[in-house]
């Protein structure tokens, strides 16, 4: 099967730099947005069902948000593959908005089912931030990729920081509307979702996927192409006019191969025979498996030692020197990313997430010692993270880089997932120090991963 893609007319190529500039811009305005959808609902989910649904499921209500936003990412990437990166985004966002609204009516009418509805819904709010950092690297130059893609995550810092504040004055003003409490903010997430979503249907034009698919169509040779299908010929042929105000230059029509499927079986197919790409989602999923296991029981650790009445305040300030962590200090990780190799910031994560758990679990109860332990957790989660998804981005084929994306995210959010419910079991059965090992004894594989010489480069430029 075969699809003839021709590079019309004789103008000259686009000014990438300017494309990338501007998406960038958009990138982090509405990755701030969504964000702050985001986290409301995190600050304030756990909260909502357990006076819906009693505390017993109130966790497991949470961590349906995680496995939507896991299981989300199929079909968002699918639509990324066959039609760019802005419907794909717009869709992600638009299935986050519904989410919430289903949330806020199940705090109307109190019924359960639809909560977990809602909040496995509501996860295309995290689907679609985790996908934006992808799109950041599409158009960016290879020696800018780490730097271009952590000011993406960098971004989430913000809304982060700002969303507990418009969480209490989104409750105050909805209780007002008659709107039950706790059910405001996710009626303020579902705005700030559809927000992202008009903003970037309206301007992420070109869009970068498939301007970045085009500019391959148009410079490299048949055999070299990577797959794309007829959808994604159509869409490629449908932006070329609108890619910096000019055509590609005058081509031979190019015949690309499509594959009968380009979804998750065919993303594996290619990560398997790629050692480069299986490096990135293995340091994506195992630093978030490692961060989220030791993470949540962080606050039932400090709930042993403290007074019900300290709790709540030294696990704020806990967890947000643990957010700043992960967020605050991503544009550094990028750019040393950049300067000294995926490879290199990879094991510096790993080697942080050893001595997190090392911190954490030696910490007793010795509060102070503890809230490092989770600075470096999340400064370990913030090299893998940015290091794994950059070398991931580069190392596989344009025409089946959103199917590995989204494969990613997928394998990573169903650790993150795993790692939430079996730490539970450890903690009540063998103590908060045994979870840290155990997380830490899970790392250690990805050391022995990382320090395997494996081609990095992008298979595109290397032909």
């Amino acid at each position: 099967m075969a699809t003839a893609l021709t590079a019309p007319g004789t103008a000259a190529r686009p000014d990438l730099t300017s494309i990338q500039r501007r998406t960038l811009r958009l990138l982090f305005t509405t990755q701030i947005v969504g964000g702050v959808g985001v986290t409301i609902g995190i600050a304030v989910g756990a909260l909502l069902a357990a006076r819906i649904a009693g505390t017993a499921v109130a966790g497991v209500a949470q961590s349906a948000g995680v496995v939507g936003a896991a299981l989300l990412a199929v079909p968002v990437t699918r639509i990324m593959d066959r039609h760019g990166r802005r419907p794909g985004l717009v869709v992600a966002y638009a299935v986050g908005a519904v989410g919430g609204v289903l949330v806020v009516l199940s705090a109307v009418t109190r019924w359960v089912p639809l909560l977990f509805l809602g909040m496995l819904l509501f996860g295309g709010g995290t689907a679609a931030n985790l996908q934006a950092r992808y799109t950041a690297v599409d158009l960016a130059e290879p020696a800018r990729r780490g730097r271009q893609l952590s000011l993406i995550v960098w971004a989430t810092t913000i809304g982060a920081v700002a969303a507990p504040n418009f969480a209490a004055l989104a409750d105050r003003i909805t209780t007002g509307w008659g709107l039950p409490p706790l059910a405001g903010p996710f009626a303020f997430s579902s705005a700030a979702f559809v927000l992202a979503a008009v903003v970037l249907l309206g301007l992420l034009r070109p869009d970068p996927l498939l301007t970045a698919r085009r500019l391959a169509v148009a410079e490299a040779p048949a055999a070299d192409l990577p797959p794309a299908t007829d959808a994604t010929a159509a869409a490629v042929a449908a932006e070329a006019p609108a890619a910096g105000g000019g055509a590609m230059p005058a081509a031979a029509p190019v015949k690309v191969r499509a594959p009968r499927g380009a979804g998750m079986r065919a993303a594996w197919s290619v990560v398997r025979e790629l050692p480069a790409a299986r490096l990135g989602i293995a340091a994506v999923a195992v630093g978030h498996l490692v961060m989220v296991a030791v993470m949540a029981m962080t606050p039932v650790r400090l709930g042993e030692s403290h007074a019900d009445a300290d709790v709540l305040r030294l696990v704020g300030i806990v967890l947000s020197l643990h957010i700043a962590g992960m967020y605050a200090f991503s544009p550094v990780v990028g750019w040393l990313t950049d300067r000294l190799g995926r490879r290199a910031v990879i094991l510096g994560g790993v080697g942080l997430l050893l001595a997190a758990c090392a911190v954490a679990g030696t910490a007793g109860h010795h509060t102070p010692r503890l809230s490092v332990g989770l600075v470096l957790l999340g400064l370990g989660w913030s090299g893998t993270m940015v290091a794994g998804s950059t070398l991931l981005s580069e190392s596989v084929p344009t025409g089946v880089r959103p199917s590995v994306q989204g494969f990613s995210d997928l394998i990573m959010g169903l650790a993150g997932a795993v790692a939430a419910v079996v730490s539970g079991f450890v903690m009540q059965f063998a103590g908060y120090p045994v979870l840290t090992l155990l997380a830490a004894v899970a790392a250690v594989p990805l050391v022995a991963l990382a320090l395997r010489p494996v081609p990095t480069g992008a298979p595109d430029e290397e032909g």
